[in-house]
């Protein structure tokens, strides 16, 4: 599943493509998404510039004088820049064409991301405007962390992972943030010291930042119809590395489940 770092890099990677392009047309070929595409975005878009294109969260938002294109990759989406003549393939759902015959492009075997447009501010979007801080941003503290976490009678990896509380913070970047910062997976969040989370939110920062800079070396296969989808190879401590030795003691890491997601820790290593 795409996560925050590959999200990024994905806005980063079709940034310059698009940005200040005029759009010719759009088309849709599987309207029924995660949510429907609005058969009106056709021509809501159609005619505009792009004018901006940002990220909140995992959501990539495409700003023209009329409106906002609001983009989720779901599952298994990818977005590609690629020419006006390139066939679709059979997962290619949507495409918005610009005036220089580039077409940025929307795979998603799995049909669960989203294409959704609003002519009002999209971070006041009902998908956007509960969103917790951007974990990379200032707002992302150890004391913010410390203070939402008093009352929360749940595991800190699942309070980590609320987009209410911060964005981004996916499955992958828990584990490999709380195995950072020495923190047992299964411990209460409000059972856990300031100290602690201040080494919580540098893990996380650090981490998140890091995977960034290793998509932006990726940033050309936004330009190819095949291969992969534009991501990056992980550098991993403990997600997917069941019963194989820590990297800190040696001692076999451990798989979990928690709130139906897969954990990986050391039993040994984080208290």
């Amino acid at each position: 599943m795409p996560e925050l770092p590959e999200v990024e890099t994905s806005r980063r990677g079709i940034k310059p493509h698009i940005l200040n392009k005029k759009v010719t047309d759009v088309i849709i070929r599987q309207k029924n998404l995660r949510w429907p595409i609005p058969s009106s975005i056709k021509k809501q878009l159609s005619g505009q510039k792009i004018q901006t294109v940002e990220r909140r969260g995992k959501y990539i938002l495409l700003t023209t004088e009329a409106g906002t294109v609001i983009l989720h990759l779901g599952m298994s989406g990818s977005l590609r820049i690629l020419n006006k003549s390139t066939p679709p393939d059979k997962h290619d759902h949507f495409d918005i064409i610009f005036s220089n015959n580039k077409v940025l492009r929307l795979r998603d075997p799995r049909r669960f991301g989203a294409v959704l447009w609003t002519k009002k501010d999209p971070l006041k979007h009902k998908l956007l405007s509960k969103l917790g801080p951007e974990p990379l941003e200032d707002e992302f503290t150890a004391q913010y962390l410390f203070e939402s976490s008093r009352n929360r009678k749940v595991a800190i990896k699942t309070f980590l992972m609320n987009s209410h509380i911060v964005v981004g913070v996916g499955n992958i970047y828990a584990n490999e943030s709380l195995f950072t910062a020495g923190i047992n997976p299964k411990r209460l969040a409000h059972k856990i010291s300031l100290q602690r989370y201040v080494k919580l939110v540098s893990a996380v920062k650090n981490i998140l930042k890091r995977s960034i800079e290793q998509g932006g070396t990726t940033l050309r296969d936004f330009t190819q119809q095949d291969g992969s989808p534009g991501y990056f190879q992980q550098t991993l401590l403990v997600y997917g590395l069941t019963n194989k030795p820590c990297p800190n003691c040696g001692k076999a890491i451990k798989q979990i489940t928690q709130a139906q997601r897969s954990t990986f820790y050391c039993t040994n290593c984080q208290k």
